[in-house]
């Protein structure tokens, strides 16, 4: 009872964390200068906001984390597959913007309040808290498939609506500058870290939740 409680404290931190970041991210954005952004008006710069990857990723990693602050024993097939694929989603946006995309732009104010929250904070909550507290016993092979469907689905969206408005959340998916045979290696590399990382996920925590059920037993 008393690991549950734990767990729910933990995963609520985690979901509030989110939510700041988010609001603050969107007072950046509405707030950005009109001459910095291609996308003018608020409707298109917060739809525009919800197309990086980084910010879909949050989003999962709240809106899961603080269903299961609420209720812990809760369990669905979506809600597996959105879980894990939070949880890996947002690794591999904090491994990959502090490799790759960090110091791209100079930020202050709201805007680097946001981006530290967003892909500094959370993505360390998020896979520690999942590491420590789970719920274990949420992944197997074919939610690794169905978690999968997920980053597809916004790679799918990301390359069918750029050329459209002329614009690319990522330098490594940006087709005018590096055309599609590039772009398509970068997303097909992508797509092998997350089944990577979603598969590597399924085992640990198999693995987690034996011995949290070892532990258990011996306790009883």
């Amino acid at each position: 009872m008393q690991r549950d409680r734990v767990a729910q404290a933990v995963l609520g931190v985690t979901a509030v964390t989110v939510a700041f970041g988010l609001v603050v991210q969107l007072a950046a954005v509405l707030e950005a200068d009109p001459t910095t952004t291609r996308f003018t008006g608020g409707p298109a710069r917060v739809f525009n906001m919800f197309c990086f990857f980084t910010v879909q990723s949050n989003v999962f990693v709240g809106v899961t984390s603080g269903l299961f602050a609420l209720q812990p024993d809760r369990d669905s097939t979506w809600l597996r597959a959105f879980r894990l694929a939070a949880v890996v989603d947002i690794a591999i946006t904090g491994i990959v913007y502090h490799v790759a995309l960090r110091g791209l732009q100079e930020l202050d104010g709201k805007a680097l309040v946001g981006d530290i929250v967003l892909h500094s904070v959370v993505p360390v909550l998020a896979v520690l808290g999942w590491l420590l507290v789970g719920p274990r016993g949420l992944t197997s092979w074919p939610d690794v498939g169905r978690a999968a469907v997920i980053p597809v689905a916004w790679l799918a969206f990301t390359l069918v609506r750029g050329p459209i408005v002329h614009w690319y959340p990522y330098p490594f998916l940006d087709v005018e500058v590096h055309g599609y045979a590039v772009v398509f290696r970068n997303v097909a590399l992508v797509a092998a870290v997350f089944l990577v990382f979603a598969s590597g996920a399924h085992k640990l925590d198999e693995v987690l939740g034996r011995r949290s059920a070892g532990r258990s037993l011996a306790a009883a």
